[in-house]
């Protein structure tokens, strides 16, 4: 049976970040901060939403391979199991080396590398797309003929092992350091300093990136994010972003090897009319900030509870979605989603919030009551809806007259 372990584990994230949280409020250390982490945790829940539609048909691809093409029938033997555990940590490292170094790669692995800040909800935030090539680079593993429930599960324990080195609040591992990916080693692969860039690609084992040249210790400050900063709360344009940057290149670029190459070169590669490539920069700390739009502290509460709403239907989505019909698996989905798109809108105050939250909060309501959902659901469900929109009218209400109040 295949079991979901990234699913199962993921209120032992939420306990782990609770903790981390507690003890940078407690050391006044400042690692969180609130729009950051709604962005960071709204990033994962879309990826899991999102993913339950692309599982499936991604899975089918190594199982096809392995039913049809495997050149040996491998015992499940505790040696078959470590070799295949190297190889899973072997291709990860080669998969997430050439999503830094391929542009149409890296446009869907860079939204893990968004956040300026760095704790455990960064761990979380994964691309939407990612998924859908990723795989690929673990197909060898399935001609050798290693099961496909063994690849699926050691794939998810290197996944679940690289969430608690998201952290600074633990420094240096001691000799540890020179085997496994720390969290010291992976702050200098989130790091946006040029010296930082395209360094330590590991999962578990930080020993491929000494072999293939790819290390570099923790030294100087790390500043994290990506060069060009998202400077955005919205999780879909985090997800775009960059692709729409590529396709804009491409489109200035009058010959065919050029429109291929800004896809298929590193970022950072432009055509040579556009002045080629272009490397990161030194980061200048005098002149260096956060994105950090000011938003109005009254509606902190207001987010935090539509958050949780998402949360709720994406987990709902996520645990219940083998026994889901299709159109209440697809309204779920993209109610959590434009609910997560609340949150960050709210954030940075967008104008067009006001139309859109009445237009998906009474929404809300309808597909909760068109949905053969037990009464129960539907009442908890309709009764946060209305408490939602009486809250939200109650709010732009105050922030309506606080505009028409002049200054004295």
């Amino acid at each position: 049976m295949n079991v979901d372990y990234i699913a199962l584990s993921v209120p032992i994230f939420f306990i782990l970040i609770g903790v981390e949280l507690a003890y940078s409020f407690y050391k006044k250390l400042n690692y969180y901060r609130l729009n950051d982490s709604i962005s960071n945790l709204s990033q994962g829940i879309g990826q899991q939403v999102t993913g339950v539609f692309m599982k499936t048909a991604l899975f089918f691809g190594y199982m096809y391979i392995f039913e049809h093409w495997r050149l040996f029938d491998l015992p499940q033997t505790i040696w078959v199991w470590i070799i295949l555990f190297i190889g899973v940590d072997f291709f990860y490292y080669w998969f997430h080396r050439m999503s830094h170094q391929v542009n149409a790669l890296w446009a869907a692995h860079i939204v893990h590398h968004q956040s300026e800040e760095y704790n455990l909800t960064v761990a979380l935030r994964q691309s939407w797309f990612q998924g859908w090539f990723s795989w690929v680079f673990y197909l060898p593993l399935a001609f050798i003929g290693f099961d496909p429930i063994m690849f699926l599960t050691l794939s998810a324990f290197n996944t679940l092992y690289q969430f608690w080195i998201h952290t600074r609040a633990i420094k240096s591992m001691g000799p540890l350091e020179w085997i496994l990916n720390t969290p010291s080693h992976h702050r200098v692969h989130h790091g946006s300093n040029p010296k930082y860039i395209d360094k330590n690609h590991a999962g578990t084992l930080i020993i491929w990136d000494k072999i293939f040249g790819t290390f570099q210790k923790e030294e100087e400050e790390v500043y994290y994010g990506i060069t060009t900063p998202l400077a955005s709360w919205n999780p879909i344009w985090a997800n775009v972003h960059y692709w729409s940057e590529l396709w804009n290149t491409a489109k200035q670029s009058p010959k065919w090897s050029d429109k291929i190459n800004v896809f298929l070169k590193p970022p950072g590669w432009f055509p040579a009319h556009l002045g080629g490539f272009k490397p990161a920069k030194d980061i200048d700390p005098a002149s260096y900030a956060k994105y950090n739009p000011e938003f109005h502290q009254k509606f902190s509460g207001y987010v935090l509870l539509q958050f949780l709403i998402g949360l709720a239907t994406g987990s709902a989505i996520l645990f219940l979605n083998a026994t889901l019909p299709a159109t209440p698996l697809i309204s779920g989905s993209v109610f959590s989603i434009l609910t997560l798109l609340t949150c960050g809108a709210l954030l940075e105050e967008k104008k067009w919030l006001i139309y859109f939250e009445y237009c998906r909060l009474l929404s809300g309501i309808l597909i909760i009551l068109l949905l053969n959902f037990p009464i129960g659901y539907q009442v908890i469900f309709a009764g946060l809806q209305i408490v939602s929109l009486v809250w939200f009218y109650n709010l732009n209400k105050l922030n309506t007259h606080a505009q028409e109040v002049p200054e004295v």
